[in-house]
């Protein structure tokens, strides 16, 4: 089953979302649990005051008070960085400016009921393969079983007593492993994974904005890019995106 919360400050808006989960639910045996919040406040007190998460947030962009993407910002201020976000606005250029908070899908309205499920249902299959995406890391406990992802960042790290030593940024801790950035390239290359630099790999799902000739990921750590790179990388992160979207 999957929860859903439906944020919008029109009751027509939120019931129409909901009944396209319903017949959607009906059509394909998928269970969704809905949640409404007429407001980005609402939601964000829901977190706040302990509330169990939810997989999707399906967020209106035009709303009094904060707005879909000042609530996403804020939510992803909070940590909550495995929610996936699906934008509903009247407005097109509102796009880029959703990039940063790590936006799913972003749906034009009036909202096409087919568009919509073949939109969640891509969400569906992406939750389900993103349980099958691991990576096992060695580190000098054993092996690690990383999700794809939960992994932030690898980096190679500076040891004077360790060969080949690396850190690995998850949204949850830091481990230390081992191996070469350039073999773990390799391994996740084709996915949602690139080499910014000889030292950094890094999730494209968790790039939160470029500062500059550096990376600022999804907890807000800054990584640098390769001179030779930022053009690259950049471009890999729209075309990320824009797949994502698809």
């Amino acid at each position: 089953m999957y929860r859903i919360a439906i944020c919008d400050d029109e009751q027509q808006r939120r019931e129409d979302v909901r009944r396209m989960l319903l017949e959607l639910s009906v059509k394909s045996g998928i269970d969704f649990a809905t949640e409404e919040f007429s407001s980005g406040e609402a939601l964000l007190a829901h977190y706040s005051d302990g509330g169990e998460p939810f997989h999707i947030w399906v967020l209106d962009i035009e709303m009094d008070g904060l707005t879909g993407i000042e609530t996403a910002r804020k939510l992803r201020e909070m940590k909550r960085l495995s929610e996936q976000i699906i934008f509903l606005t009247s407005y097109a250029e509102y796009m880029l400016e959703s990039f940063d908070v790590m936006t799913f899908q972003y749906l034009l309205k009036p909202v096409d009921p087919e568009v919509f499920a073949e939109k969640m249902l891509k969400l569906c299959r992406y939750f389900e393969e993103k349980e099958q995406e691991i990576l096992i890391v060695k580190s000098a406990d054993g092996e690690l079983v990383l999700h794809h992802d939960d992994i932030i960042a690898i980096e190679a790290a500076n040891s004077l007593t360790v060969k080949h030593k690396l850190k690995i940024t998850t949204t949850r801790d830091v481990h230390d492993g081992r191996g070469l950035i350039s073999s773990y390239a390799d391994t996740l290359k084709g996915g949602r994974f690139l080499q910014i630099h000889r030292s950094v790999l890094v999730n494209l799902s968790h790039v939160h904005k470029f500062a500059g000739n550096r990376v600022v990921m999804s907890n807000g750590m800054e990584l640098p890019i390769g001179r030779s790179k930022l053009k690259e990388v950049k471009d890999a992160c729209t075309r990320f995106m824009v797949l994502r979207m698809e």
